[in-house]
């Protein structure tokens, strides 16, 4: 019996090809719940990487953001994100192992909360299964990475180790995205993601 060895070749998406004032090609954009999420591709001068960003503008219980094409059972995702503002919430967060808009497993920092948490969406019900209280500014660039293989998640906010976690509800293969709540207005840029 052999061994397979070696990680996959991370995949790095900074939206900078892109047509601005739509959604990014090959992502499905839309939302879990109610509402309206608006995603486009849009310039932004205090993109990581310039020109371009993702930004989530619309009004939506869950704005949910997914590439079509991937596929990761065990692996990471991560992006970098930027609170701009909202009444209700100013969150950012990564998706992995989605199935649909409605089922999937979910990492957010919140700067209204000032804390990051993790989630798993069942039938469009999100509950938090792990949280810890550490600030998020509104108006600055944070990096959310979470890396999963199993049951056991770790998640990485601005570089310190923040939450470990395990959970089972879903155990196969999925796809991965960003997220936001509410009124969030929330940009994304450098979406990496890898699979083992």
């Amino acid at each position: 019996m052999t061994m397979a060895t070696g990680l996959a070749i991370a995949e790095t998406v900074n939206f900078d090809d892109m047509k601005t004032g739509a959604p990014p090609p090959g992502w499905t954009a839309t939302q879990t719940g109610s509402g309206a999420a608006k995603w486009a591709i849009e310039k932004d001068d205090s993109a990581p990487s310039k020109p371009n960003v993702l930004k989530q503008s619309g009004q939506a219980t869950f704005p949910v953001c997914f590439k079509n094409d991937t596929n990761i059972k065990d692996g990471f995702v991560e992006v970098k994100f930027k609170p701009v503002a909202g009444r209700e919430d100013q969150a950012g967060g990564v998706i992995w192992r989605v199935q649909d808009a409605n089922n999937y497993y979910i990492s957010r920092a919140n700067a209204l909360e000032d804390n990051v948490t993790i989630y798993h969406t069942i039938g469009g019900k999100r509950v938090a299964f792990k949280s810890i209280n550490t600030k998020v500014k509104s108006g600055v660039w944070h990096t959310l990475r979470v890396d999963f293989g199993g049951n056991k998640f770790t998640v990485t906010f601005d570089g310190n180790k923040v939450i470990e976690a395990t959970d089972q509800s879903f155990p196969n293969a999925g796809k991965v995205g960003v997220w936001t709540k509410a009124d969030s207005v929330t940009l994304f840029d450098d979406f990496s993601f890898s699979g083992k």
